[in-house]
C-alpha cells in the first residue's frame, strides 16, 4: 500500500484515486474526479467512502462550499512548475472554509512541501521515485517565516512589535 505524510506523519493511504477515465472500483475509499462528483453520476452507497480530487485549472464557485461535508479533497499538481494548485488550496480552506485532509497530489516534490503546507495543505502524496522520509524532514526547514501565510498570518516584522 503506498504512504503518504499526514498531518507530519508518514501513514498507510487508504484513498484510492480514480482518473478520469478509469471505470470506478467496486468498494473502499475514493478520490472522484471534481467534475464527476458535481455531476452526481455514481452511487455513493457502494464507497465506503467518497472524497474528491480537483484539477489544477477548477475555477471554483459556490458548489465549492459542498466539499466541506467530505473527508479528503485532493488537489492535483501536473507539473512541478504550475503553481495553480497552491491557489486552489487557500481557496478551499480561506473563502470556503474547508477544515478537513487538504491533500497535494501527482507531481509533488520535496522541495515543494513547506509552501504547499503555508498554504493549508496537510497530506501530500509524493512521486512514486521520491523518499517519503527525506521528505518528512523538509517540512520544517525553517524555525521563522518572515510573510504572513495560513500556517501564521502575522508577518515576522508585526511579531516584534508586540
Amino acid at each position: 500500500m503506498p504512504k503518504i505524510i499526514l498531518n507530519g506523519e508518514i501513514v498507510e493511504d487508504q484513498w484510492q484515486l480514480v482518473g478520469l477515465e478509469d471505470e470506478l472500483p467496486a468498494s473502499g475509499k475514493v478520490l472522484l474526479p471534481y467534475p464527476l462528483w458535481l455531476s452526481g453520476e455514481f452511487d455513493a452507497t457502494a464507497f465506503e467512502a467518497v472524497g474528491v480530487w480537483v484539477p489544477n485549472d477548477t475555477v471554483f464557485d459556490e458548489q465549492a462550499n459542498k466539499l466541506q461535508e467530505l473527508d479528503v479533497v485532493a488537489v492535483d499538481f501536473p507539473v512541478f512548475t504550475d503553481g495553480r494548485g497552491y491557489t486552489l488550496g487557500r481557496q478551499l480552506r480561506d473563502r470556503f472554509g474547508f477544515t478537513n485532509e487538504l491533500r497535494a497530489v501527482g507531481d509533488v516534490l520535496q522541495d515543494q512541501l513547506y509552501a504547499m503546507g503555508r498554504c493549508g495543505f496537510n497530506s501530500f502524496a509524493l512521486r512514486a521515485d521520491k523518499n517519503i522520509e527525506e521528505a518528512l524532514r523538509s517540512l520544517k526547514p525553517f524555525s521563522y517565516s518572515y510573510q504572513a501565510a495560513l500556517d501564521n498570518p502575522k508577518p515576522l516584522f508585526a511579531e516584534r512589535w508586540t
